[in-house]
This record gives structure tokens, sequence and C-alpha cells, in this order.
């Protein structure tokens, strides 16, 4: 059965940085590595919306509002996807949850972005 944990949310001011790890068990390191993974985010009200996708060859595509300040990597070694956040802003406060293969989410990790 595959899980994938999230990790690395949390309350941080405007212009402040976090990082968000899924790491993902009940599969090798090799089927990991063949599927695309993504992150979405929904913020209350709204309904969920991809922010950052990385294919298995690598390939990386941004939401538009996300470009320049959110990375999106992932170690395959360790089954585990990460996206970097920086230059957060208020809209950016959401639950973000990370995607593997399209069908397998995490439970969710709540960042709020306020002073």
């Amino acid at each position: 059965q595959v899980q994938l944990v999230e990790s690395g949310g949390g309350l941080v001011q405007p212009g402040g940085s976090l990082r968000l790890t899924c790491a993902a068990s009940g599969i090798s390191g090799v089927i990991f590595s063949r599927n695309p993974m993504g992150w979405y985010r929904q913020a209350p009200g709204k309904q969920r919306e991809l922010v950052a996708r990385i294919s298995s060859g690598g390939s990386r595509s941004y939401e538009d509002s996300v470009k320049g300040r959110f990375t999106i990597s992932s170690d395959n070694a360790k089954k585990t996807v990460y996206l970097q956040m920086n230059s957060l802003k208020r809209e950016d406060t959401a639950v973000y949850y990370c995607n593997w293969g399209y069908d397998y989410w995490g439970q969710g990790t709540q960042v709020t972005v306020s002073s």
C-alpha cells in the first residue's frame, strides 16, 4: 500500500520561506521514480489546484503565481519529493498535498502566511 506523508508546513511571515517534504513508503525507489509527482494546495472555499509537478523525466512545471518563488525537486533514492517555497505571500495560505502517480495523496500539511 502506497503511503505519502507530508511535513514542513507551519506559520510563516510574508516574505519568508518553508520547505515541504513528502516521503513515500510501500513502493520501491524504481517504481517511485517512474511516476510523476506533484504538489497541490487547497485554500478555504477554493478548489484544489496544482502548484508544481515533476515528471518521471525530471521536467518541472509550475502554476503561474508561484513561478520564480517555488521549486519542486525529488530524491528517488529516498522516495521523497520536496517543495521549496520562498517569498511567501498571504495568498499562498492553504493546505498543501503531495500526489504521486495521480492516484495517491498525502494527508496534507497546513501552510499559513501571516504577520
